[in-house]
């Protein structure tokens, strides 16, 4: 299966998710508290739409942190994609 993709818009309390796969079709979309649990839970439901996921970050700091430092302890591939 080709890997879907999963753009964040970072900020300081809330993210938004929006996940797409290769042809463009959104998936999911979903505004997120950046708290552990709640990115989690989205890291599960992104993961259970296709097991090979590149997530997408517009921020490599600040209140990106906590998100980047999941991903990468879960083993998920980021980019840093300026905005």
């Amino acid at each position: 299966m080709t890997a879907i993709w999963a753009g964040i818009d970072a900020g300081k309390t809330h993210h938004h998710c929006v996940v797409v796969n290769d042809t463009g079709k959104r998936l999911l979309s979903r505004r997120v508290a950046n708290d552990e649990p709640e990115l989690l839970r989205l890291l599960a439901d992104v993961l259970a739409l296709n097991d090979e996921v590149i997530w997408g970050i517009d921020l490599a700091d600040g209140g990106a942190a906590l998100l980047i430092d999941l991903l990468l302890n879960h083993g998920q591939h980021t980019l840093y994609i300026p905005g």
